[in-house]
């Protein structure tokens, strides 16, 4: 540890304690001047900073969107309906934010883009394995984009655990089937690598969640995955208007197609039965 010890300060003073040996506790704490540290612009045009520190500041919030639906999934494993809701809740909160942190660079022209684009090289956002962690706990797993985390073996390990567990949606409908709820066996026990898929009876099943009454806390349980859904599904149309305003068809600087791979990411269905039910109610 760091020696934060403070300075002895006048009995009954009101005055905050303003001097330490050593870092603050704050910064012991909070890590601040590191995190500060770690924006190392590669050139000198004034656009690379609000990138720079608006993917980090995104990186942080899938951090802990990661966390709080990990927390929501094994919330229902013990069918704690109460603590997976307040996960949930903290989630939507958590998201919200991670959206609006796009404003600083959701404006940029391809002109300020091209100014620093070359410096970052092959650098690309679906490198990146905290947003894949997200992705996985929704259900849209693919081995195949594990592949740039191939060298990286604690990220690659990260990644091949949520893989082979089931997503929180999977374990949104094991905890629904416990409840008396129609979610057949083969959806139960599909193969958990693999994308989720639509079901006609895991939409029944929530037919009968929202069809009936309206205090039902599996329909709360429904309304906050479609919330997360919905922000999801923003964030991801947020991400894809940005990349057109900046870049335009151009290709991707990890090699991908750019805005074309973003369309088609942009596209991939999140909790569909959800979605599918409200016209049937």
């Amino acid at each position: 540890m760091t020696d934060t010890t403070s300075v002895p300060r006048d009995p009954g003073t009101d005055d905050p304690l303003v001097t330490f040996h050593g870092k603050t506790p704050y910064d012991d704490y909070v890590h601040a001047s590191l995190l500060s540290s770690l924006q190392q612009p590669l050139t000198n045009d004034p656009h690379e900073m609000a990138f720079l520190v608006t993917t980090q500041v995104m990186e942080l919030w899938f951090t802990l969107v990661v966390h709080e639906w990990q927390a929501a999934r094994d919330a229902l494993v013990k069918d704690d309906h109460e603590r997976a809701m307040d996960a949930l809740r903290r989630s939507i909160s958590a998201h919200h934010a991670l959206n609006d942190s796009f404003r600083p660079i959701a404006r940029m022209t391809p002109v300020q883009f091209n100014g620093f684009r070359e410096a970052f090289g092959a650098a690309s956002g679906f490198q990146s394995a905290k947003y894949r962690q997200m992705e996985f706990l929704l259900g849209d797993k693919s081995r195949s984009l594990m592949n740039p985390q191939r060298a990286d073996a604690r990220a690659y390990a990260g990644l091949e655990e949520l893989l082979n567990q089931p997503s929180l949606y999977d374990e949104t409908l094991a905890y629904l089937h416990r409840r008396g709820l129609p979610v057949p066996e083969q959806v139960l026990e599909r193969d958990m690598t693999t994308p989720y898929e639509a079901d006609p009876d895991v939409e029944e099943a929530w037919r009968r969640v929202y069809a009936g009454p309206q205090n039902d806390p599996l329909l709360g349980l429904g309304e906050a995955l479609t919330d997360i859904a919905e922000l999801v599904i923003r964030w991801r149309g947020d991400h894809l208007l940005a990349a057109r305003r900046a870049m335009g068809a151009k290709t991707g600087s990890g090699g991908s197609s750019g805005v074309a791979w973003l369309e088609k990411r942009a596209a991939r269905p999140v909790f569909p039965e959800l979605w599918a039910v409200r016209g049937r109610v």
